[in-house]
């Protein structure tokens, strides 16, 4: 154990970068074959980068030089004592110099004593004794004192003994790894380009949370909102999370706890020392009795972020014995009573920025443009009056990016009558300057839309008349939204300022029934309790979200029983969004004529309402787990209805036939009816793109008529479980009227067909079929006359059938095939030339893909437990993909198979410069670029041969000092060929261990044209690094592409990536490019999810 006064966790190693996690200081002779050799593997398996100085330094390099620069650019030494370690005048002036680095700059020093006790070193007895007579004989007295005194020092720092004789060494080193894992810090400091002064606050604050302390204790980061609490602590996580046995950082808790329960949280919080296993808690109670017991003996970081209530505090963090020793809880808040009242001692508060700081941030806004003549006039000002907060001037000075000089003028004015401390006030500008249709949009989106789906958000918005892309962008130049993988957020202040203005509508939320949006429960609730009388017509939007029943009055004096007459009264509703019981119709007396969005969950309605409602702006219905729904309404009011989904309504029987006459209609989804027993026809739904259905009642649709007459542009019909499809050609002599089928009539004669009759499916503008969960058998393909000259996407998964052969289908447009859990299905013949996606996961008996020489488009293959496909069959389907289009046209590749290819793969397919690994210890190694990588190779190809169901791998493109670590086996002859791989055993971790058939291998193929067009990619970048992220792995290859024509300009165009040849993923990508900096590229991939 090292000394706590040495230490790189020191507040002033933060800001420093380092070369080495570890500096090895041992006695070559004696250990460097052995033990050292076996701790230097260990290490590196580990990703600990570490210093060896036979393996460090070239030939000709003097070495005292290189190796004091190693010792100053590592954080811990580890100094390996053997029998023979004082021999050496050349160790002991090392060992020198590491004692000098511990004393000036906190150098962490690990002793290891092998085969030699820790009192013979201390002492200098025995051995050690000898050759120090010897060392007086040929040095000076003065340094030979010096020396003996070092070895005196250093031996009293509390080591690991190990004896050869009698321990196992590789548990040993196991331990030894384990505990220097927990001691490194990242190699370079977590930076963040775009953030203005947040190291020096940084380091300020971790100063002050005394790291190196076994004390357990609470530090509460506190200041107004927008002053950049959260982006401090968040940096400060980043930045010693290291340290820790487990770590959990829970943003947002003010809104999660709300949204979620404090107990979901508290899920959260053991899920990150139970990284395994599901938890779950039945009570708040629960959750505290269990924290306490499972993080008493953890030393843990938890960062909770924006609390506003002593409760949270309580169930999440409720007293320091929950937590082992050096633990530390980081929490944020704009209310320091909370804290005081919580018992928190240490609170430090944010500091907001100066002036020059706050000139840095806004000259890093995009859009800036600093040679403006009045730039530094402008800038001032809007400093002045931003008073220090980031969030502040981010969006001030978004504001007047765009905008003209008289338009500047206007913002500057009116932040001069806004008093300093009035944050609201100067949010308001930005929204101020608006136009009145982006101001609305805003405010939906800050009172109802926070934390939904881009897409889902935009359709919404759209129904309600609004023209949403323009709006967003602007919302989002301006600071005032973010859109992150796919989500729309806004910052807490932002929302606040937004919920200000609506509730100024009703006299600060006095009169929430004059408020043109209500979405708070308690407001919705009074609004229910009042007289029906009241005048309800400001309302144009209200939401509102299941609530305990049991805690409201009984039926008959529930307030909520009376929305029913409120909204009678409320004649400009636009949208309404309600989960939870209502009475019993709820809109029988509805007569605005202004809907345009009608969500309805977990309510208990037998009818939305009785007969005919005029409803002519209504354009979305969703109806989800309406359990006592038995038929839906009367559709013919409402004629422009676009977008209509059914979920979970286990008694609903009927549809309504009017239905069928909503010609505007683009999206049906109809999940979970087991009791459906009548839908109409949709022979006149002309602009339907998208029509899924999913666990019907079986048979409902036998014959629903795909042909051009009856469809138009259908694009998507999705018809999944619900018993046969059959499509009789036109003219035939069984054909079955689309009206007659549809509406399943009691004796209808559909119930008569044979189901061998030659089935004719035609439409020529069907982009997306799904036949998922149907039992197609081999007679019901069979039966299939196929003309879809545009389909694109085909989802058969979950049927019978044994065979596909696509030469009898005529899909010469298909890019994206999925036949996943299809456990019948032996082979796939004839696929068509353009395929790009093949997912045949689970597919147990499937034997063959069939030729795909002529697959010239195919990218990713997947097919998981796919036990019988033969290799040679795996190696032909790999060959075809690449020689196809993707490696010459820059597309990634992803190929997962069951078999490991088999001999010759290296030989026949690699042609660069390849080298392979076999490992049983290290997942993460280091591959330099020689000099003009980027003009000599397209590429790299990957290979990875395992057990496991899920491999994958982050590679980093890097500038980093070559490493020169050469682990692999380098194949410079494209015609040779490895010793065989696959013999049905492999080692594993230094045993034997059968393979019984299961052997999967995933290859992907990365283009570096593609990472150009997304990163700062070049010629500076020399290193290639490889984590492979699972614990059972036998052999990894890999291999530089090189272009076929060097001569060419590297490409600048957009890369074929994105081509229309090549299909999109439906789920989740194979790969994901992330630039942290730029001094390298993140590639991370994930063959299967």
């Amino acid at each position: 154990m090292a000394s706590s006064s040495s230490s790189p966790s020191d507040p002033a190693n933060y800001s420093r970068s380092w070369s080495y996690h570890v500096f090895l200081s041992f006695r070559g002779e004696d250990t460097r074959l052995k033990f050292v050799g076996h701790l230097y593997e260990a290490l590196i398996g580990r990703g600990i980068h570490t210093y060896k100085d036979d393996r460090e330094i070239s030939y000709g390099e003097f070495i005292d030089t290189s190796v004091t620069e190693a010792i100053e650019g590592s954080q811990i030494a580890i100094i390996v004592f053997s029998e023979n370690f004082a021999e050496s005048s050349w160790c002991l002036r090392e060992l020198a110099y590491i004692i000098d680095c511990e004393k000036r700059r906190g150098l962490t020093i690990v002793p290891i004593f092998y085969d030699v006790e820790p009192t013979v070193v201390r002492k200098q007895k025995q051995k050690y004794e000898e050759v120090f007579s010897q060392h007086e004989l040929k040095n000076e007295t003065d340094v030979v004192a010096s020396w003996r005194k070092t070895l005196r020092g250093v031996s009293g720092h509390s080591g690991d003994e190990f004896k050869s004789a009698s321990m196992d060494e590789s548990k040993f080193i196991k331990k030894i790894v384990k505990k220097i894992s927990k001691m490194i810090r990242p190699l370079t400091p977590w930076k963040n380009d775009k953030l203005v002064g947040i190291e020096d606050r940084m380091h300020n604050f971790i100063s002050q949370m005394q790291i190196g302390s076994d004390v357990v204790f609470m530090i509460g980061l506190w200041g107004v909102g927008g002053s950049g609490k959260t982006t401090l602590a968040n940096s400060v996580y980043n930045e010693i999370s290291w340290k820790f046995d487990c770590c959990c950082r829970i943003e947002n808790v003010r809104e999660k706890s709300s949204k979620y329960g404090l107990e979901k949280l508290q899920e959260q919080i053991l899920s990150s020392v139970w990284k395994d296993k599901k938890v779950q808690i039945g009570s708040v109670e629960d959750g505290k009795y269990m924290t306490s017991e499972k993080l008493r003996l953890k030393k843990v970081l938890i960062l909770l972020d924006d609390v506003n209530e002593v409760e949270q505090l309580e169930a999440l963090a409720g007293s320091l014995d929950w937590f082992g020793k050096g633990s530390r809880i980081i929490i944020t808040t704009r209310d320091v009573h909370l804290l005081n009242v919580h018992g928190v001692i240490n609170v430090h508060k944010v500091s907001l920025l100066n002036d020059g700081e706050a000139i840095n941030l806004l000259c890093k806004l995009p859009g800036i443009d600093k040679s403006m003549g009045d730039f530094e006039e402008l800038s001032q000002e809007v400093v002045s009056y931003a008073s220090g907060l980031p969030l502040a001037l981010t969006i001030l000075g978004s504001s007047l990016v765009k905008a003209n000089i008289k338009e500047q003028k206007s913002i500057l004015a009116k932040m001069k009558v806004i008093p300093n401390d009035d944050i609201q006030g100067k949010l308001k500008i930005s929204y101020d300057e608006l136009k009145k249709d982006v101001q609305e949009l805003f405010l939906d989106i800050a009172c109802f839309l926070r934390g939904e789906e881009e897409a889902r958000a935009m359709e919404i918005l759209n129904a309600c008349h609004f023209e949403p892309t323009a709006g967003v962008k602007v919302l989002k130049d301006r600071a005032l939204i973010t859109i992150s993988n796919g989500v729309i957020d806004m910052h807490d202040l932002v929302q606040e300022m937004g919920h200000h203005i609506v509730k100024g509508e009703g006299n600060d939320g006095k009169n929430p029934e004059k408020q043109r949006r209500v979405w708070k429960e308690e407001d919705v609730v009074n609004i229910c309790a009042m007289d029906a009388t009241t005048n309800v017509n400001m309302i144009e939007a209200i939401q509102f979200k299941y609530i305990d029943y049991t805690s409201l009055p009984p039926r008959g004096n529930n307030p909520l029983e009376h929305l029913p007459p409120i909204i009678a009264n409320s004649k400009n509703l636009r949208w309404i969004d309600w989960e939870g019981d209502l009475a019993n119709p709820l809109l029988t007396n509805f007569p605005p004529t202004t809907l345009c969005c009608l969500t309805l969950t977990r309510s208990m309605q037998d009818q939305l309402w009785k007969g005919y409602k005029f409803l002519p702006c209504l354009k979305i219905m969703e109806l989800s787990d309406l359990t006592n729904l038995t038929r839906t309404p009367d559709f013919s009011g409402i004629p422009n209805l676009e977008r209509f989904k059914l979920y979970n309504s286990p008694n609903l029987e009927e549809i309504d036939s009017s239905f069928g006459l909503l010609k505007k209609l683009v999206f049906v989804f109809v999940v979970s009816c087991p009791k459906l027993k009548i839908f109409p026809s949709i022979n006149r739904l002309k602009n339907l793109e998208t029509l899924s259905f999913y666990m019907c009642k079986p048979g409902l649709f036998e014959l629903p008529e795909i042909q051009q007459e009856n469809m138009d542009s259908v694009a998507h019909p999705e018809l999944g479980n619900s018993g046969e499809t059959q499509v009789q050609k036109p003219g035939g002599e069984d054909l079955v009227d689309v009206e007659e089928c549809c509406l399943e009539k009691a004796s209808s004669s559909h119930n008569n067909i044979n189901r061998h009759t030659r089935l004719w499916v035609s439409h020529s503008n069907l982009t997306k079929l799904d036949l998922g969960w149907c039992n197609l058998k081999d007679e019901d393909i069979g039966s299939f006359d196929w003309e879809l000259p545009n389909l694109l996407e085909l989802n058969l998964s979950y049927n019978s059938f044994s065979r596909l052969d696509f030469s009898l289908l005529g899909l010469p447009k298909l890019k994206w095939l999925n036949v996943r859990w299809c456990q019948s299905l032996v082979e796939l013949k004839d696929l068509p030339s353009s395929i790009s996606v093949i997912h045949a996961d689970y597919c147990k008996s499937l034997k063959r893909f069939g030729d795909t020489s002529n697959c010239k488009w195919l990218w990713k293959v997947s097919n998981l437990r796919g036990n019988k496909v033969d290799p040679s069959d795996g190696a032909a389907l790999l060959k075809s993909m690449l020689k196809g289009n993707a490696i010459d046209q820059d597309h990634f590749i992803s190929v997962f198979l069951e078999h490991q290819i088999p001999v010759g793969f290296e030989g026949s397919f690699f042609k660069g410069e390849t080298f392979m690994l076999r490992s049983y210890i290290k997942d993460t190694f280091t591959l330099p670029l020689r000099d003009n990588w980027d003009n000599d190779f397209c590429g790299l190809l990957m290979r990875v041969v395992s057990q496991e169901e899920t491999v994958s791998m982050d590679i980093k493109i890097s500038k980093h000092e070559s490493d020169k670590e050469y682990d692999y086996v380098f194949l410079k002859d494209s015609d040779e060929e490895p010793e065989p791989e696959y013999d049905g055993r492999a080692k594993y971790k230094g045993r034997v261990r059968k393979y019984k058939g299961r052997v999967r291998t995933y290859v992907g193929y990365v283009p570096f044209s593609a990472l150009r067009q997304t990163t700062s990619l070049n010629s500076s970048n020399n290193t290639i690094s490889f984590s492979i992220h699972t614990p059972c792995w036998d052999s990894f290859t890999a291999e530089l592409i090189p272009r076929k024509n060097k001569d060419d300009p590297l490409q600048t165009t957009k890369p074929a990536t994105n081509s229309p040849q090549f299909s999109d993923e439906k789920d989740r990508p194979s790969f994901k490019i992330e630039q942290d900096s730029k001094s390298f590229v993140n590639i991370y991939w994930k063959a299967f999810w």
